[in-house]
């Protein structure tokens, strides 16, 4: 599900995860199988309204957050979403699947309007699609809970921590449904020895501090305007930046690099996150459910930057109450924390600790594993 990359990383876990329990597994992302106008309101506008209208953003997010078949927009809502995904539903139709996972709440919710539309239209008749009569289960993919993941239909949820299961249950969903799972992951990411190697190859000194700064290929982060403020606002630390497939923005980085040499390394996208998150001291990145994650797992200290309303927010939060990050939300807080933290090793060693407390790099496992045993007990 490409409306945001992290549900899309969580997916990919997932799917190879699946293949190495030696299941057949199929990764489909719904956006492709959209129009490309819908695909634009799900997706770009997201990307516009969190960069240039957040407050409008935040708005819209609380005006979804009721819980689901209530209020006028979420009926026309539905109502477009059946029809743009037709075609999507007869591809899952045609491969009929024993099991469908959605690390997304929009399949999750065309799913369930076609199994409850399904049940009441044919009731007591046969010749159901298969994907219909399946069992279909929803990862969450945050550490807080919107409405919109809640969807009728729904045989199991696998949450991030003990609070969205609690909300679910407060939500009316049977707890027997709800296993508390971890956020799924790649298998790189768990605790590691420091990457001294990793550091040397962009022309760092692994004896210096170094910090991590995680950007994105949505535009998300103003990458090119933190670097300043953060080279400048503090000594003795060494900046590595990840600006993903945001070219753009690694282009400028590059040409930046001779005017702090020694301190300044841009990477593209690239495999070798894991190792990055464990070569440094501290990561700065938007608290995005599967980047947060990742550095639980890891075991690495975070600065949640700028936190994107709704969603991102609500990871904040949950991070600074487990005592894992620090928040900041313009580049003069972000300058302050930066130095607080790199001059406090004792408070940045004790919230690396409890990352690493806090981590489930083995979540994707666990889930494929949990499913596995439903589906045995029901066959």
């Amino acid at each position: 599900m490409s409306a945001g990359a992290g549900h899309v990383r969580a997916a990919a876990a997932l799917d190879a995860q699946a293949r190495e329990a030696g299941f057949e597994a199929v990764h489909i992302d719904i956006m492709q199988r959209v129009p490309a106008w819908f695909r634009w309101v799900y997706a770009d506008l997201y990307a516009i309204l969190v960069n240039r209208a957040p407050f409008l953003w935040r708005c819209l997010y609380a005006a979804m957050n009721h819980p689901a078949g209530t209020g006028l927009l979420h009926s026309a809502r539905r109502a477009i979403e059946r029809r743009v995904s037709r075609a999507w539903l007869r591809e899952l139709a045609s491969l009929a699947p024993d099991a469908i996972v959605c690390t997304h709440f929009l399949p999750a919710e065309v799913l369930g309007q076609s199994k409850s539309q399904r049940s009441k239209a044919a009731a007591g008749q046969s010749g159901a699609p298969a994907v219909l009569a399946c069992p279909v289960y929803v990862h969450v993919t945050d550490f807080d809970l919107h409405a919109m993941w809640i969807q009728p239909g729904v045989a199991s949820y696998f949450v991030a921590c003990d609070e969205v299961g609690f909300q679910l249950r407060r939500a009316g969903v049977d707890a027997a449904r709800i296993e508390v799972s971890g956020i799924a992951l790649t298998p790189g990411f768990r605790p590691m020895a420091r990457q001294d190697g990793v550091l040397r190859a962009h022309g760092f000194d692994p004896a210096r501090m170094t910090v991590l700064l995680m950007g994105g290929g949505g535009g998300f982060g103003q990458l090119e305007r933190l670097v300043p403020s953060l080279l400048d606002g503090a000594d003795g630390f060494q900046l590595l930046v990840l600006a993903g497939r945001n070219a753009g923005a690694l282009a400028a980085l590059q040409s930046m690099a001779v005017r702090w040499p020694g301190r300044l390394a841009a990477v593209g996208f690239t495999d070798q996150v894991a190792q990055l998150m464990a070569s440094v001291d501290l990561v700065i990145s938007k608290p995005g459910g599967l980047t947060s994650s990742e550095c639980l797992a890891i075991g690495v200290a975070m600065i949640a930057n700028a936190p994107i309303p709704g969603q991102e927010e609500r990871n904040a939060d949950h991070l600074l109450e487990q005592g894992v990050a620090l928040k900041a939300i313009d580049h003069s807080t972000l300058v302050y924390r930066l130095r607080h933290l790199l001059d406090d090793a004792d408070r940045r060693q004790a919230m690396a600790l409890r990352a690493r407390s806090l981590g489930r790099p083995d979540a994707a496992r666990d889930i494929i594993h949990a499913i596995t045993l439903k589906l045995k007990a029901t066959s």
